[in-house]
């Protein structure tokens, strides 16, 4: 089991996405993602979170809320909290990311990146300003099974 981070950060009707390309052993490889990471010893999601922006893009994370608890079931990989984060406001250049690309994408062109099933979910969701949510994702390899919104199944 891990816990872990992904902020979608926004300026101008734009977000800073990561088209993952660089890392060995990726299970992201290929995908365009938010940025961030997995906690460390001690660390709050929100630590994490400025961390893990600041390490893969250059930023100073001086504005941000957040917006959810996304849970991955897998028959692949240990079970993921991942703590979801939007921000608006930072200071700093965006810098080469070693884990792949990053790109200014308009938001409206976010969703249709090549990027996971349940993402699409959790994007929708962000654009609707949805309140505080917890998603349960639950994946066979790269599938998407079964998707359940504060407690209550979607359908697929």
């Amino acid at each position: 089991m891990k816990n872990t981070t992904l902020c979608y950060i926004e300026k101008d009707g734009q977000c800073l996405m990561l088209h993952r390309t660089k890392k060995k052993n990726d299970e992201n490889a290929g995908k365009w993602i938010g940025v961030g990471g997995k906690c460390e010893e001690g660390e709050s999601p929100e630590d994490c979170l400025i961390r893990e922006v600041r390490e893969e893009t250059g930023l100073t994370l001086t504005g941000y809320r957040a917006r959810g608890l996304v849970t991955f079931v897998s028959d692949i990989w240990p079970t993921e909290y991942m703590h979801l984060f939007t921000a608006h406001a930072f200071t700093g250049e965006v810098r080469e990311c070693a884990e792949g690309e990053l790109a200014w994408v308009p938001l409206e062109k976010r969703a249709v990146l090549p990027t996971w099933e349940g993402d699409r979910i959790f994007l929708r969701l962000l654009e609707q300003d949805r309140p505080f949510f917890s998603l349960k994702l639950v994946y066979k390899g790269e599938k998407l099974t079964a998707a359940v919104l504060d407690g209550m199944p979607l359908a697929l």
